[in-house]
């Protein structure tokens, strides 16, 4: 089954830069400029911005996310969370971070920040999510939920993308 984009329209520059604002804020860093081709459009009910045609962010609950493809393009360097090998299977098919499969996490995060999740060994990413806890107790903690995921490696907003890149 393809899978469609839908209400695809490109953003104005005065809504561009209210995305760039936000991000800025969150991330620290300008993943691009006002003269960039920027759009949204819908997959399955979850709004997507589009960054040169390759869907880079999501929207989950009124803030902004990176998608996995947006990770790999811009490599942020915070709002991480490294998980060991054990936990990757589990992640990828879905499942919410608990604390003892952290290796490592930014100091930085706050509870309810997005936040992306990479494998120790690689700093691949595997998913993206909503911090439930902060950065050091993440590190610290060795029960319960650290991180809610919103999308994963292999989900539909991930098949979606790999077309893009066919």
């Amino acid at each position: 089954m393809d899978i469609k984009i839908k209400n695809r329209h490109r953003l104005k520059t005065k809504e561009i830069k209210k995305i760039l604002t936000e991000l800025q804020n969150i991330f620290d860093f300008s993943f691009f400029n006002e003269k960039t081709i920027v759009e949204v459009g819908e997959i399955e009910n979850q709004k997507l911005i589009l960054i040169n045609g390759t869907p880079c962010f999501m929207y989950y609950k009124n803030k902004i996310l990176f998608t996995l493809h947006g990770l790999n393009i811009y490599k942020p360097k915070n709002k991480y969370v490294v998980v060991d090998r054990g936990a990757i299977k589990f992640i990828t098919d879905g499942a919410d971070v608990m604390s003892p499969g952290i290796t490592d996490a930014d100091k930085n995060i706050h509870e309810n920040d997005p936040v992306w999740i990479c494998d120790e060994t690689y700093q691949k990413p595997l998913a993206v999510g909503i911090a439930l806890i902060n950065g050091e107790q993440m590190i610290q903690s060795k029960k319960g939920k650290a991180v809610s995921i919103i999308h994963y490696v292999g989900d539909k907003i991930w098949s979606f993308s790999a077309k893009v890149y066919k």
